[in-house]
Parts: C-alpha cells; sequence; structure tokens
C-alpha cells in the first residue's frame, strides 16, 4: 500500500483530507497523488437555459486554479514525494477515473455543515464501483495517527474480510489492534479466524466482543470512544445501496456520526 490518492477541493473537508494524506503517505513510505476536479454542477435547474451552467462552472474552475496555487505552494514544504492532477467534470466520474493504481483513496465523511460535494455519494460510488478502499475523515479531524489504537469492527461478512485483508498495511503500524464484535450470533467467520490471520502478518490483536444494547452502530461509537481508537476499520455497504438509503445501516450511521477516520472496504 504505497500510492495514496486525496481529493482536493476548495470546501471545508478539505483541509482535514490534505493532513490524513500526508501523514498517511509518511507513514506508509508511499507516494500521494492529488486530484483536483473543478465540478461540473449536478443540477443547476432553469440556470442552464441562461448560460448559468457554463458560468458556473467557469467560476469553479477559476477557484480550483487558485486552490491549485495555495495548496501545491504548501505541498512543496512538505516531505512527500507527490504529484497533481486536475480535472473538470462530474465529480463520481472523475474520482472514479482517477482511482486507477491507487492503493487508497481519502476523502470525508459527510461534511457536518454542507451538502456538496456530496461526500456519502461519492464514497458509495467509488468503494462499489472500483473496490478501492477509502479512508474517510471527519472534517474537524486534522491528520491521521497511524500508530494509535485501531479498532476493526468484525461481523464476519465477506465486507468485513475484505476490509481486514485491504487495511493489513496499515494495521502493522498500530500500537494497539482491537477486533470488536457486536454479538449477534453465530459468523460466517468467528473473530478468531480474524485475529489468527492477523497474526500471521506479525499482528497480535485483541478480541472484544460487547452485547448489541441499542444498535450495531451505537455500540460500535461506545467501543471508539471507550478505547480512544485512532481509526475504525470496517466493511462498507454490506447491504445494496438501496437497502442502505432505506433502512439505515451500520454504515451510514458511521459515515454521519463517525468520530475518527474510517477505513472502509467492499
Amino acid at each position: 500500500m504505497k500510492n495514496v490518492l486525496v481529493l482536493m477541493h476548495d470546501d471545508a473537508g478539505q483541509e482535514a483530507r490534505f493532513q490524513a494524506a500526508l501523514d498517511l503517505t509518511r507513514g506508509l513510505e508511499g507516494h500521494l497523488r492529488c486530484v483536483d476536479i473543478a465540478m461540473v454542477p449536478a443540477y443547476v435547474g432553469d440556470y442552464i437555459e441562461f448560460g448559468g451552467g457554463a458560468a458556473l462552472l467557469a467560476d469553479e474552475q477559476t477557484r480550483e486554479a487558485a486552490n491549485r496555487v495555495r495548496m501545491e505552494g504548501r505541498l512543496k514544504a512538505e516531505d512527500v514525494p507527490y504529484d497533481w492532477v486536475d480535472a473538470t467534470g462530474f465529480a463520481r466520474e472523475c474520482l472514479r477515473d482517477a482511482t486507477a493504481l491507487a492503493d487508497l483513496v481519502v476523502l470525508n465523511r459527510e461534511l457536518d455543515k454542507i451538502d456538496y460535494p456530496d461526500m456519502r455519494d461519492l464514497i458509495c460510488d467509488t468503494i462499489l464501483k472500483t473496490g478501492k478502499p477509502i479512508v474517510a475523515v471527519p472534517e474537524k479531524t486534522l491528520g491521521f495517527d497511524l500508530y494509535g489504537h485501531a479498532v476493526v469492527a468484525w461481523d464476519g461478512s465477506r465486507t468485513a474480510e475484505a476490509a481486514l485483508q485491504a487495511t493489513v498495511s496499515l494495521l502493522k503500524h498500530a500500537g494497539t489492534v482491537t477486533i470488536l464484535v457486536v454479538d449477534e450470533g453465530a459468523l460466517r467467520l468467528p473473530a478468531a479466524e480474524a485475529a489468527e490471520y492477523l497474526s500471521r502478518h506479525g499482528i497480535r490483536p485483541e478480541v472484544r466482543v460487547v452485547p448489541k444494547t441499542d444498535t450495531v452502530g451505537g455500540a460500535i461509537l461506545g467501543v471508539v470512544e471507550a478505547l480512544k481508537a485512532a481509526y475504525l476499520v470496517m466493511g462498507g455497504f454490506g447491504h445494496s445501496r438501496f437497502l442502505e438509503a432505506a433502512f439505515g445501516g451500520v454504515t451510514r450511521r458511521m459515515l454521519a456520526e463517525s468520530p475518527v477516520p474510517l477505513l472502509l472496504a467492499h
């Protein structure tokens, strides 16, 4: 895991993405690719009829050109190898195209006060259509503690298995690793097997089983807070996107509420 891709865009979450991507690139001794997307508005209504769409896009391109000058000036002072890619178009398609040969993609979880860009939509599209693991950081969290306490949410599913395997390179750096099971009965793969898998990679995790007191998401959030976790690893969107949207889901809640970075894989 050496190639880290980060979305650069002048919005409320950019600083959090930028700082997390720098920490990950340094810790993994990797290469950082910054993709700055001048995003075509998804919907501008009747404004299009009067050339408003083109005007909005021109404003966006001007803003992102200035963003590149500002952020690349900072990058040159950082001790990381990087390259920069400019793109213009719809956010999902541009980001999807940029992930070629990326090992890890850094985005935000839901932004707390703005709806654009729609980070949950970007995460859903990227993780389901590219298979790339995602680091989703809260907009107020500056940095990624690669050496802190990592919590792996485990339900024995194939998405949990994918997340575990995708994050071995990160978990090797963690000071402590906890495999967390919210007890809901028999699992396809018991947590003991996940622990044995990690042990073969030189990682010695603790397995913690907690009762489902209210919801699975609530139980996970409680443990993350109690352990002062640095980040949470979990499978993303174990059900279809329609089911996640209609009935909620653990992924949906974590993207809305997690106080720590999420590492998601599908």
